[in-house]
């Protein structure tokens, strides 16, 4: 990967982290960190994005960093075409990638697992975003792991994005 393909990638992680840090769920903090690369508008991007916090509605499923990764995939190696198998697969083969990757950094991509709490859901209400919840959550070092390993899958591609 050249220089400014690595700045570049930097530039996003911290975008993301910046959403992240402002408030956004983990989900729209990756997706909209690449959101304008595929031409989708920030406010569509949040919205797209806003129901997988907290591991999909703070159900604590698949991390919300991991989906709004996923989200960016499917905008980089889209599958429309209903008949369009090899589509299908090289969108599931970068999702099973950098799920693996994610997982081999971070140990799960499972929030419940990475939140080291049980699997089941929690109440509704999202968490009081503080230094204490900051602090006592791995959920920036997802996010930032996540926009990494999205942007170092866009550029080693040989689609642009």
């Amino acid at each position: 990967m050249t220089l400014q393909q690595n700045k570049f990638i930097e530039e996003r992680i911290q975008k993301a982290i910046g959403f992240f840090e402002n408030g956004y769920n983990c989900s729209q903090s990756v997706l909209m960190a690449y959101a304008d690369l595929y031409g989708i508008d920030q406010e569509t991007a949040t919205k797209i994005a806003s129901s997988f916090g907290g591991g999909m509605g703070r159900l604590r499923e698949v991390c919300g960093a991991v989906t709004g990764m996923f989200m960016v995939l499917g905008f980089h190696y889209p599958a429309t075409d209903v008949t369009d198998k090899k589509a299908k697969t090289t969108n599931y083969q970068a999702v099973q990638r950098t799920a693996m990757k994610f997982k081999q950094e971070m140990g799960s991509y499972i929030c419940a697992d990475l939140l080291k709490i049980k699997r089941q859901p929690e109440d509704a209400t999202p968490s009081e975003r503080n230094a204490r919840y900051y602090a006592l959550r791995p959920c920036s070092r997802c996010v930032a792991m996540a926009a990494e390993i999205v942007g170092t899958e866009i550029y080693s591609s040989k689609i642009e994005p």
